[in-house]
């Protein structure tokens, strides 16, 4: 049985969740808050299992995996039944461009630790945190939206796969935040495209935060 430490509003496990559910394979969700008494993801138990101390792991049998990348790409070769790369050398680079616009240069500069950091750490008051959040995600979808022009239903071909599975989470947290969108149509569209999709319903924040009572 696949395993997987996730906490409900985290993006890096939302499209862990999205993968898991596209590519439909049995797991069991275990939550981690990051908020409850202090945030259980600092507490042994789980630090012994992911050194970082963040969500998502994934565990499966003996080996546990964090870095939601690294899992994503983990599922891919070990159970490649439903195919979430292209098969073309070219499409899975510019899946692979995609991905790491959202995932190296957009959400690290934007999740929680971050913006605690500038909030506790720098006294960086809310405005000013509200531009830094905008400034780093404008700038990674300016790119994704070019990128976008010659995208089929998806964004790349005709099935939704692994550049989705990371742009939804990040389209979810823009309207979070209310950063305005309208500069973006290809992104939107297609993340409302998947967002029709049963597999991403399912892997959705709000479908998890009831699960796990936050």
């Amino acid at each position: 049985m696949i395993v997987l430490y996730s906490y409900w509003r985290s993006s890096a496990a939302y499209r862990v969740r999205i993968a898991l559910n596209l590519k439909g394979l049995e797991h069991e969700i275990r939550p981690v808050s990051l908020v409850r008494d202090g945030g259980e993801h600092r507490k042994a138990a789980y630090l012994e299992m992911n050194p970082q101390g963040l969500v998502p792991t994934l565990a499966d049998d003996d080996l546990t995996i964090g870095q939601s990348i690294a899992i994503l790409e983990y599922l891919e070769e070990a159970y490649p039944e439903r195919p979430l790369l292209p098969a073309s050398p070219a499409e899975c680079s510019r899946v692979r461009q995609l991905m790491n616009i959202v995932c190296c240069d957009i959400h690290p500069l934007n999740n929680l630790r971050v913006l605690q950091y500038l909030d506790t750490e720098l006294n960086v008051g809310q405005a000013a945190k509200d531009a830094w959040y905008a400034r780093w995600l404008h700038a990674g979808f300016d790119a994704i939206e070019k990128l976008l022009v010659d995208a089929g239903t998806y964004c790349v071909g005709d099935a939704p796969g692994l550049a989705d599975a990371c742009l939804v989470p990040q389209v979810y947290n823009a309207r979070r935040f209310g950063v305005p969108l309208d500069a973006y149509p290809r992104i939107v569209d297609i993340a409302d495209r998947c967002n029709a999709l049963q597999a991403f319903i399912d892997a959705s924040p709000e479908a998890h935060q009831r699960a796990e009572g936050e």
